[in-house]
Order: structure tokens, then C-alpha cells, then sequence
């Protein structure tokens, strides 16, 4: 009689570097199943042990609030804007940034939205903490208006930054909230470039 295959053990990790690995394997559990989303799922998903997982969180409530503020966190987004190169011509930079932003809002909105259809209720201490990306969001903005360099604005690169995020999330509103067409990154960008008349409108 064979015996049964031993499951192989997880490879030796820092505490944090494991605590990471499972919220990144549970992100696109949550995304797809909210708060329902089961300790056995995310363990095979992290290719570890059940028990793994409450090594390392005391339950499942304390992992899902590590999802949302993996979630939350802008770091990779503003990592991948500052590593835009500036002598790119400024319609190229800012169709990258606005991708960008882009997957961090759709990001962002599944998982909140999954976890609040499935009935997720966090505690008022984590409610706190998650009123909103306020800070994710500011340190997005803060790179973008880096990448207009020197270019001839009539307003101040903040400013600028804040106007062209403020078109990305009207944009992705359209597509979640009212069901209509959103608009890609590139003719985005050409609006808020160069606004929604066409050439020989502009003298009207």
C-alpha cells in the first residue's frame, strides 16, 4: 500500500514577508467573493497550510482589514509613475499615469464593493482607519504632477494633477454607476490636453 504524498512545506519566509504573500493571494479571492471568501480558499490559493494563515493573522476579520489596506496602499502605482521617463512627449506620460491610476481605482472599488455586497461589516476601529484613500490618492497625485516637467501650464503641476485625476474618476464613475462607456487613457488624456472642441471650434 502507497503512502500518501506529504504536503510540501511552505519555503522559510520573514513574518512579513509571509503576512504579504497571503494578503496578496486573498486580494482577488476578496475581489471575487468578499467577506465569503474561506480561510481553506485563500490557504490554497497562498499555497500553505489552514493553519498558516492564523499563524500569522489572529482571524479572518484582521486579514480581511490587511486586504483593504493592501488595497488602499499606492506604493506599486507610484513607483510604476515615477518610473515614467520625462523625455517621453507629455501626452505619453500622462496616458501611463492615467492607466495607472486607472487599475488603482478599479483596485480600490472591487474590493470595497465585494466585501460590502457580501455583507462585510468591519469593527468602528477599522472603519476609521478606512474612511477613505485620501493618502494613496495625494501621493498619486504628488507623482503626476512631477511628470508635467516644464511644460507651459496655465496653472501650477498640482493643480494640473488634481484636474487630470479628477477626470480619471469621473471617467471610471461612469462605467461602475451609470453604465455607460468609459473613455480609454489615450482620448482621456486628449481631452484634458486639449479640451472637447474640435480644432475649428475654438474661436466660437
Amino acid at each position: 500500500m502507497s503512502e500518501e504524498p506529504r504536503r510540501r512545506r511552505a519555503p522559510a519566509m520573514s513574518p512579513e514577508d509571509r503576512r504579504e504573500a497571503i494578503v496578496q493571494a486573498t486580494l482577488p479571492l476578496v475581489m471575487k467573493d468578499g467577506a465569503n471568501v474561506t480561510t481553506s480558499q485563500i490557504a490554497t490559493a497562498a499555497g500553505i497550510a489552514e493553519g498558516t494563515v492564523f499563524r500569522v493573522f489572529k482571524d479572518k476579520a484582521e486579514l480581511l482589514d490587511a486586504v483593504i489596506q493592501r488595497a488602499l496602499l499606492s506604493d506599486d502605482e507610484v513607483a510604476r509613475i515615477k518610473a515614467v521617463p520625462t523625455d517621453l512627449p507629455i501626452e505619453q506620460r500622462l496616458v501611463e499615469a492615467t492607466s495607472t491610476v486607472t487599475g488603482y481605482l478599479d483596485r480600490m472599488w472591487s474590493v470595497m464593493g465585494a466585501l460590502r455586497e457580501s455583507g462585510y461589516q468591519p469593527s468602528q476601529e477599522d472603519h476609521e482607519k478606512h474612511k477613505g484613500p485620501q493618502a494613496g490618492m495625494q501621493r498619486v497625485s504628488n507623482a503626476i504632477a512631477e511628470l508635467f516637467g516644464d511644460a507651459d501650464l496655465r496653472t501650477s503641476p498640482e493643480h494640473a494633477a488634481r484636474l487630470l485625476l479628477g477626470f480619471v474618476f469621473t471617467n471610471r464613475l461612469q462605467g461602475k454607476g451609470f453604465g455607460e462607456t468609459t473613455v480609454e487613457p489615450a482620448q482621456l488624456v486628449e481631452l484634458f490636453l486639449h479640451g472637447a472642441l474640435t480644432s475649428g471650434g475654438r474661436d466660437v
